[in-house]
């Protein structure tokens, strides 16, 4: 239409989709009210800022990757009636609304907000509700959850709230709280995992009720699986060892989801009540293509800690090849052993003799808390030695040749590419995306700046700096950024630039126009695959060719 997103509705008995929204800045994600007749969305709310205007800040929440800089524009809550098209504000303030969930009763909203006036100073988030009916112009607020959790989603289930929340600290793991008059008691979920409610990068998918029964998502091992909980019982996985879930819909007892496995980016499956075994309602699963289907690995660093890994290699190969190490975002990511759309690279490579190594180094999510942050205040400083090992152990058995070694990754991958071409000199080629390589810059510059630098690296920035090792840098370096990333702005792929180039090593950067942090997996179609090919290029250039 015009660029803004509008709820569209497409009848269940035929017809054409029509729009029911007419929100002047788009409306956002929505949620249909328990009686069918209406939907609660999330959205943008004000006038329409002037973008020719001077951008007056006070606060560090001014800016977000995906949206630019905010221009004094709030996310709040509004309400449609489906029949007449009529959609109200229900909140307004000087404060951004989450998602919206219904309460049983439809008298009201769920959502997540942090009304603190210094909120930009720390992390922050927490339950409320909005009562309904009310006049435009906002409902009055009702927290719903105590100081003590760090809220990150709500959702009213049955005759509970259960909200996903960090407790104790905004690095951990988060966990499944019922909240009460009383305060918050924790669901028992019986293991020491991550419960993954799903985000750009992050799959997984909000809770839901399947009878009496809560289902949600954890990572487990680099998979997301999907658990249940009956009663008292300790939770239990519902899906597959092999697959991977990202998106999760409930009713009448049977549970739809959307899940990649070694063969497929992702299909959709249906277990019905009873079934031990999900029916694939798809296949998108590529035609006629020999994949290569990755073998799991285990190796152990110097210290004895084991480290999960997976390899991607043509079976048939005899003698050491080319290996790319391929080094995960977040820290607190993971890599799981499925197919990856965004990551074509990988079946690319291995089709020419390449070895690929994708490893899960202390920081990965799905082994545990202790394991999610081994590497807080220690990045580069605590992992390094886990990707090494797992180098050295194929370089050991044949399958790697020493001399034709390379490194790639995006966001924290990009940060470990440019810090590991900087303390060893054994890598060939490497090719960082969304780098960071300057932590000091970083705090000051990214729109999550203060809390990696209170809470993920605190401590001496420069000593967990790739920066900091640039003289040593030998590697062919390829930087892939966008224009527009405000997670890890491009300044960072800059100065590594500008240091590699001033030391005349090999050094290329792309930039790609109005890309934010995420578009190699969500961005322009041209964007994504020009990430794969220039990658492709730039390896079998420096590190493809024959044993020198």
């Amino acid at each position: 239409m015009d660029g803004r997103p509008q709820l569209h509705l497409l009848p269940m008995d035929g017809g054409e989709p029509y729009v029911v929204t007419d929100a002047p800045l788009g409306a956002g994600p929505a949620r249909w009210s328990p009686d069918g007749t209406r939907i609660a969305y999330a959205g943008p709310a004000g006038p329409a800022p002037d973008l020719d205007a001077p951008v007056v800040v006070r606060r560090l929440d001014y800016k977000a990757d995906g949206s630019g800089l905010l221009r004094g524009v709030t996310t709040h809550l509004f309400v449609v009636d489906v029949a007449s098209g009529e959609s109200v504000q229900v909140t307004e303030g000087d404060f951004h609304a989450g998602e919206p969930s219904w309460s049983p009763d439809g008298t009201r909203l769920a959502f997540v907000t942090d009304l603190d006036a210094d909120r930009d100073l720390r992390p922050g988030g927490a339950a409320y509700s909005v009562t309904l009916p009310h006049l435009a112009g906002g409902g009055e607020l009702e927290r719903l959850s105590g100081p003590e959790l760090l809220v990150g989603g709500v959702w009213w289930l049955g005759g509970r709230l259960v909200a996903a929340a960090l407790k104790g600290g905004p690095v951990g793991h988060v966990r499944l709280y019922a909240l009460g008059p009383g305060g918050a008691a924790e669901i028992e979920i019986g293991l020491d995992r991550n419960v993954m409610t799903g985000h750009p990068g992050y799959p997984g998918a909000s809770p839901a009720l399947l009878g009496d029964d809560l289902v949600f998502c954890a990572r487990d091992g680099g998979h997301t699986h999907l658990y249940r909980i009956r009663g008292d019982e300790l939770a239990a996985k519902i899906v597959p060892e092999d697959a991977g879930v990202a998106g999760v819909s409930t009713a009448a007892g049977r549970v739809a989801y959307v899940a990649a496995t070694p063969r497929s980016a992702g299909d959709v499956y249906l277990l019905e009540p009873g079934a031990t075994t999900a029916r694939r309602l798809t296949d998108h699963a590529p035609a006629g293509v020999d994949l290569y289907v990755p073998e799991r690995r285990t190796f152990t660093a110097p210290d004895g800690t084991e480290i999960e890994g997976f390899v991607w290699r043509d079976a048939n190969a005899t003698t050491p090849g080319p290996l790319l190490l391929d080094v995960h975002g977040g820290p607190h990511n993971a890599w799981a052993p499925v197919l990856d759309a965004f990551r074509v690279y990988r079946q690319v490579l291995a089709a020419r003799g390449w070895t690929v190594l994708a490893i899960n180094p202390r920081g990965s999510d799905g082994y545990g808390e202790a394991f999610y942050t081994a590497a807080v205040g220690a990045w580069g400083l605590a992992d390094t030695q886990d990707f090494l090992a797992a180098v050295d152990a194929l370089v050991a058995e044949g399958v790697a040749d020493p001399h034709r070694l390379a490194v790639t990754g995006y966001s924290y991958g990009g940060y470990m590419t440019c810090w590991l071409t900087g303390v060893t000199g054994r890598f060939k080629a490497a090719v960082a995306g969304g780098a960071v390589t300057d932590l000091t810059s970083m705090s000051g510059t990214s729109d999550m700046g203060l809390a990696l630098k209170a809470y993920e690296c605190p401590g001496d920035l420069a000593a967990q700096s790739p920066l900091t090792h640039v003289g040593e840098v030998t590697a062919p370096t390829l930087l892939l950024h966008g224009e527009s990333d405000d997670r890890c702005p491009v300044g960072q792929s800059e100065q590594w630039f500008a240091a590699l180039r001033e030391r005349r090593v090999p050094v290329e950067l792309v930039r790609y126009p109005g890309a934010g942090h995420l578009f190699q997996g969500g961005g322009r179609p041209s964007h994504r695959y020009d990430y794969n090919e220039r990658m492709i290029a730039w390896l079998e250039q420096w590190a493809g060719g024959s044993r020198s």
